[in-house]
């Protein structure tokens, strides 16, 4: 019998990402995303009720997360399925997490509107002279992918 464990989310990012590093120095990032659904019932009322899931991502993909991604902004994000286990230290219970770990994301919508600071020029940084190559260095403002 074959198998498959495969997630396609579109939602809202609920908080900042949060990138930190393993000891052998890949990259890890966690956040929330809120995917909606609206429905109607069959008396006519429209309702609308919301999903929250956590997202793990990995490499590349998660410090591209962290560095372009922001509480509110739209996303997608294709992954699998994880059971999370472990013992909580308080009662001793066994307890469980359903997560996906995100293998493949797609930032939506345009770009961020930029704070004061940064159309004040207070937190640009100076770019190098360009280089006299024939392959053109990708500009920083590019997504990177």
């Amino acid at each position: 019998m074959a198998n498959l464990n495969k997630v396609l989310l579109l939602g809202n990012v609920t908080r900042d990402p949060e990138v930190r590093y393993t000891p052998k120095g890949s990259a890890v990032c966690d956040l929330g995303i809120a995917v909606n659904r609206q429905f109607t019932l069959d008396s006519g009322e429209k309702r609308e009720e919301v999903t929250f899931v956590e997202v793990t991502l990995w490499g590349r993909t998660a410090e591209i997360a962290g560095e372009y991604l922001r509480k509110g902004r739209p996303v997608f994000i294709e992954g699998r399925l994880q059971m999370d286990t472990w013992d909580d230290k308080q009662t001793g219970q066994k307890r469980s997490r359903l997560r996906v770990v995100g293998e493949n994301m797609q930032l939506l919508g345009g770009r961020a509107p930029a704070t004061a600071a940064e159309t004040s020029g207070e937190n640009r940084q100076t770019a190098p002279p360009p280089k006299s190559t024939a392959t053109a260095e990708p500009d920083e403002d590019e997504i990177p992918f």
